[in-house]
């Protein structure tokens, strides 16, 4: 069995930072890092909210509704937190399992969750998201969301219910995994809130590299602390949802909670403090357990665990060896970009609206796609923006696909928007042979321009004689060009442009037209 991690003795300090966006502010305070055995109960969580949107109740009330969330990340490790059994997904049940780790007699009683109850990592900080709003969701609105906490923590084996045999079986394969707990205060009002502030965390640990965060493993899971009551009057009774692995199902799950409660307080129902999870194909919460008349969580010192020390250069004993202790500092000066600089970037570089930067972050996938069509292409970034978040991000979302699903490389797209960029085809045309490239049939777009004959008339001549044609046999609609009708120009360009089955280039087109009409 692998030494206990947390063993460094020395005084120090406990950390709370100040905000968790563009970077970490950190303010000395108390020495920290006691670990406590977390027994039985539920996890409480202050219910102040910072921010509530109201809801029209019949009559004249309005209803405000609180959300807070308790997220849980499982650490980047090969190995869990006390063991020296491997961390692995989808591994067959009990696997991966030490003796530790099953609390089997002649080993520590580890019968018990190990937590950092008392004195955590961080406390007191903040994380700054941003929520598009406006009809179109053009503009985006900054929100910010306090972290109670952070704190280090057991994973617990998984149950799993077998209804066909009445019965129920463990799965201890992720008891002892290494847990990042973060506690946001419920400064929250809604689904959409959440999921955001949600992402927005996913996004840094996955930049910091201290978790994967991938939900559909389960890496990441939230439990969603919802109420409602009427502005001005006392918080109501919570329900908390457990276990939402999906960015969508929690905003869902949040939003169907808040309505229900609505509901039932409207009709003279009570609401109980209860536990309940979310059924996705139903798209509602269902009641698990009721938590009234339970004890909360009793915990006991771990006598085998010193506390975790963090230091600052300032703090820092004199001859400290580096490798045996963490110095906060040192660490601040290795982080690696977060996603607000990251934005930032894309705006600046790119000349992106703020809102196209944060779709690029947030759609799994989707900006590394576009930056290796910037790397490929001789087209403007503009145009480039364009097409990945309009064209084919909304095919991907038609179809359900994910970035890494989509059958039109990178590269492919690139050399679409060179040809487009280049005149060799107009836009029209390109949209056509996305739309083959999309068939998934192997060909690229210049084979697909070669075959269906799509590139622009180059041919100034036969242009002008065509363009002299339309004229002949439009009449009207040229007497209606000198007439200085301002959309009769543009039905002589639909016209040619029909006759020459959309290849030629519709600038090219007004040019000669306009001279022909001395315009």
């Amino acid at each position: 069995m692998a030494a206990p991690m947390l063993r460094w003795g020395c005084r120090g300090r406990r950390w709370a930072f100040a905000r968790v966006d563009g970077g970490s502010c950190h303010r000395r305070g108390a020495p920290t890092g006691s670990t406590s055995n977390q027994i039985r109960g539920e996890s409480s969580v202050a219910q102040q909210p910072l921010h509530t949107a109201q809801k029209t109740r019949k009559g004249e009330h309005k209803w405000a509704a609180v959300v807070g969330l308790e997220i849980h990340a499982q650490i980047s490790s090969n190995s869990k937190l006390f063991s020296g059994s491997q961390v692995r997904f989808s591994a067959p049940p009990n696997s991966l399992v030490s003796f530790f780790d099953a609390s089997l007699p002649g080993t520590l009683p580890a019968g018990y969750q190990i937590t950092q109850q008392r004195l955590p990592i961080a406390v007191n900080g903040s994380l700054i998201y941003g929520v598009c709003a406006g009809k179109k969701q053009s503009q985006v609105i900054p929100k910010t969301v306090r972290i109670k906490q952070i704190q280090l923590e057991q994973d617990s084996g998984k149950s799993l219910h077998d209804n066909l045999r009445s019965q129920t079986l463990i799965d201890l394969n992720r008891a002892g995994v290494g847990l990042l707990e973060v506690v946001l205060e419920p400064d929250m009002s809604c689904g959409e809130e959440a999921a955001t502030a949600v992402r927005e965390l996913q996004l840094i640990l996955q930049a910091l590299g201290t978790s994967q965060a991938n939900m559909a493993e389960g890496q990441l899971r939230v439990d969603a602390n919802i109420s409602v009551h009427h502005p001005g009057e006392p918080l109501g009774v919570r329900t908390e949802v457990k276990n939402l692995n999906s960015i969508r199902f929690l905003a869902k799950a949040i939003d169907y909670e808040i309505q229900r409660q609505i509901n039932e307080l409207e009709n003279g129902g009570e609401i109980l403090n209860e536990t309940r999870s979310f059924h996705h194909k139903l798209g509602c919460t269902m009641s698990m357990r009721d938590k009234e008349g339970k004890q909360d969580y009793r915990f006991m010192p771990e006598p085998n665990l010193p506390p975790l020390v963090l230091y600052d250069a300032t703090s820092l004993p004199a001859g400290a060896d580096p490798q045996q202790v963490i110095n906060i500092d040192q660490i601040r000066e290795t982080l690696p970009e977060l996603p607000s600089v990251t934005r930032e970037k894309l705006v600046q570089q790119y000349g992106m609206l703020l809102e196209h930067s944060f779709t690029l972050l947030n759609e799994v996938g989707l900006l590394e796609f576009f930056q290796n069509v910037i790397k490929e292409t001789r087209a403007e970034p503009k145009k480039v923006t364009s097409w990945v978040l309009n064209t084919f991000l909304g095919y991907l979302k038609q179809q359900n696909l994910a970035v890494s699903e989509s059958p039109v490389t990178p590269s492919a797209l690139a050399e679409l928007l060179d040809l487009l960029d280049s005149r060799t085809i107009s836009s029209s045309a390109a949209k056509q042979v996305f739309e083959e490239l999309w068939k998934r049939e192997g060909k690229t777009p210049g084979q697909i321009v070669s075959e269906k004959q799509l590139e622009l008339m180059q041919d100034q001549g036969a242009l002008e004689q065509l363009c002299h044609s339309v004229m002949e046999a439009h009449p009207q609609v040229v007497m209606d060009v000198k007439n200085r009708n301002p959309r009769a120009i543009n039905k002589l360009i639909g016209l040619v442009r029909k006759a020459t089955q959309s290849r030629a280039d519709p600038v090219m087109i007004k040019e000669i037209l306009e001279k022909k009409l001395s315009l």
